[in-house]
């Protein structure tokens, strides 16, 4: 189930992106439903750990690739999670 990786919109991601989102892709498969929130959420802070550091559109890519796959329950969740976190970026000086 590597479909995600024919997504156009990754083709211009720096490579070595792409090896960090492949293990974390891996991992999110063994992950059950109700967790895959937390571990979405706790992607960019272990990317940030290796070095990695994505843009907001590349992110906005990767949620949405990566969250195509869990429960409707979950998705909800973060949706109003982006939503808040866009609101308060918008309100940094």
């Amino acid at each position: 189930m590597n479909d995600w990786k024919q997504d156009p919109r990754l083709k211009k991601m720096d490579p070595k992106k792409i090896e960090v989102l492949t293990d974390f892709s891996e991992r999110l498969k063994r992950t059950p439903g109700p967790q895959m929130l937390s571990l979405l959420l706790s992607f960019q802070s272990e990317a940030s750990q290796k070095g990695i550091r994505f843009t907001d559109q590349e992110t906005e890519v990767l949620v949405s690739i990566l969250s195509a796959h869990m429960p409707p329950a979950e998705q909800k969740k973060l949706s109003v999670l982006r939503m808040f976190s866009r609101r308060i970026a918008s309100r940094r000086p």
